[in-house]
């Protein structure tokens, strides 16, 4: 099928782009029933949405010869959740109206505000924003919507998610009730009908979205792992994979800031798109990506919304995914345009029955995969080693001369093995992986011995979770009482009513000295000697061997949050009923480190 009844001056513009027919989604704007009427269209990410509006609202902005006529306001107004999103969307529309003359203003947090004032006052016909700029423009009388015939909400559902329903409802209150209303989304949630409901008028409903959600396009994977092996997991996918480009998906910045630093310094070319990053960086980040300089994104769910990389090929969720529609968005990022893609979830063991559950609610059919093995990395890399030395190679004289040159020192053998080294050398090498059966946990667990820590002594403390016991805060109490550090203590083992932890004992009667010393100034907490350790079977255990021995830090990442100062702390009941009922007085802690 062919593009039909388009005016000139666009079809022009989308041969000149090599569009030769269209896809699901512009072919249903394109269909007589939707001509001039508003519209609710359901298509995933990279279906080609921009296109779709950009050619619906044609006749609305259009005069007989095919051009713009001149206008004292715009006549359309896009509006897009993020700043990647509009600027994209803007761009897609400058080569398509272009021919046409029309003027395309974009209005977007982060740029220069006044500048786009200026293009307002000069005359736009077509305004690219974000809502929060938007609204800025409207209330300042920058933006006029009186002339307005046709408002287009692109990723509608992500609008509403990251609280722009006053901004949207404020928006669209000031425009004329004789426009047109395109609305673009995704997924369907109840919001998104009530505000089709209110601002829409008998609305046509399109959906390109088919039974199976998952996106035909993209192949999803799950990789069951240890929750302590995430990062092993990254580093072996992508290495397995070998992606033009790659997405990595992280749920906090910190995380971001995190994950990047850890694949920069294991060799990969890796940007960071995240809330702190500037639009400056967030520009040099994108287009060094564009540039293949970087082949690696590491981004939060918010950061990555609107980005469109011909050559992304793989999107990894290194954090899972708060729902399936979040999944989906993530993942949306590949499989564009026809293109092939690849989806993989980390899913750690203890979360797989949620996974399952997720997936089955978006009805994407997912196969489930062990983790790439270093052996099954080599293997891809000799045949991707091989292809690249066998392609053939345009050279020059000096080329052909450097090579007489090695020919007369070296053997040819030997030649391509120092090259084959050379090749090796330049990639980042695998990570060994916790094989994912009980037996291999348990031996991951008792492997993970910290150093001092193979020979340790128990301590009991007469409190545990529900007198609010948590590392955070344990753990300079144990080191101020036993005048130790935090680095000679081991696991910690919180219970209900009581809490054990180790020490090497090397140092155990020093620090049960130490502890009977100290134990007149803060009698509220009573710690001694363990002989027996903790119950085998408890689980309440914090440290990252849970319910196996061995050393280790404290995790500072579960139990109950420690109460901050003016908070006051829970009494703590002791065990031995005959000592008295006093309540813990909090001595000033640090603020815990930022998680990661």
């Amino acid at each position: 099928m062919e593009f039909q009844n388009l005016p000139a001056l666009l079809a022009e513009a989308l041969a000149a782009r090599d569009y030769s027919a269209p896809t699901p989604v512009q072919a249903a704007v394109l269909e007589p029933e939707a001509k001039g009427r508003d519209l609710v269209v359901s298509a995933q990410t990279g279906s080609g949405k921009t296109v779709a509006f950009g050619i619906a609202m044609a006749d609305d902005l259009l005069g007989e010869d095919g051009r713009v006529a001149p206008a004292r306001a715009p006549l359309a107004l896009i509006i897009a959740p993020t700043r990647e999103l509009a600027l994209q969307v803007s761009r897609e529309l400058i080569w398509l109206y272009g021919p046409t003359g029309a003027r395309i203003a974009t209005c977007v947090g982060g740029m220069d505000a006044s500048k786009e004032r200026r293009q307002l006052n000069h005359g736009a016909h077509i305004v690219v924003g974000t809502p929060g700029r938007l609204r800025d423009h409207l209330e300042r009388g920058a933006l006029d919507l009186s002339a307005l015939r046709a408002a287009v909400l692109d990723e509608a559902d992500e609008m509403l998610d990251m609280g722009f329903r006053d901004d949207l409802e404020h928006i669209l209150d000031a425009t004329p009730n004789e426009r047109r209303t395109l609305l673009f989304s995704a997924t369907m949630p109840k919001p998104i009908v009530a505000l089709a409901r209110r601002y829409q008028k008998d609305a046509l409903r399109i959906s390109t979205v088919g039974e199976d959600r998952g996106h035909g396009d993209i192949a999803y994977q799950c990789v069951t792992i240890s929750p302590s092996d995430i990062e092993h997991a990254v580093i072996n996918l992508l290495r397995f994979h070998e992606a033009e480009t790659a997405m990595l998906f992280c749920a906090t910045r910190d995380n971001v800031r995190h994950l990047h630093a850890t694949l920069v310094e294991r060799g990969f070319s890796a940007v960071a798109l995240s809330g702190e990053h500037s639009q400056s960086e967030r520009n040099h980040a994108l287009q060094a990506l564009r540039d293949r300089r970087a082949r690696v994104c590491v981004a939060t769910d918010v950061a990555a919304r609107g980005i469109d990389l011909p050559t992304l090929s793989l999107v990894i969720h290194v954090e899972l995914p708060r729902d399936a529609e979040a999944l989906q968005h993530r993942s949306g990022r590949t499989g564009r345009a026809g293109k092939k893609g690849t989806a993989v979830l980390l899913v750690p063991y203890p979360r797989r029955r949620r996974v399952e559950m997720m997936l089955k609610g978006a009805r994407i059919n997912a196969e489930w995969i062990d983790a790439p093995t270093p052996e099954a990395i080599r293997a891809n890399d000799r045949e991707r080693l091989l292809a690249a030395l066998l392609a053939p190679v345009e050279t020059d004289e000096e080329d052909a001369a450097l090579a007489e040159r090695l020919l007369a020192e070296k053997t040819p053998q030997e030649i391509a093995a120092a090259l084959v080294h050379a090749h090796r050398a330049a990639m980042p090498q695998p990570e060994e992986m916790i094989e994912q059966t009980p037996e291999g946990r348990r031996a991951a667990q008792q492997e993970r011995h910290r150093p001092g820590f193979d020979d340790i002594a128990w301590f009991h403390m007469d409190i545990g979770r529900r007198q609010n016991a948590d590392p955070r805060w344990i753990l300079p109490l144990i080191c101020r009482r036993g005048h130790i550090t935090k680095n000679e203590i081991g696991a910690i083992r919180i219970g209900p009513n009581e809490t054990f932890f180790q020490v090497p004992s090397a140092i155990a009667a020093k620090f049960a000295a130490a502890i009977a010393r100290t134990h007149e100034g803060d009698e509220d907490v009573r710690i001694e000697p363990s002989r027996d350790g903790p119950p085998q079977h408890g689980g309440g255990a914090r440290g990252p061997h849970q319910g196996g021995g061995g050393g280790g830090r404290p995790s500072h990442h579960s139990g109950p949050r420690p109460p901050h100062q003016g908070e006051g702390r829970p009494t703590l009941r002791r065990q031995d009923p005959s000592r008295p009922q006093t309540p813990y007085k909090a001595k000033p802690h640090r603020k815990p480190p930022p998680q990661r």
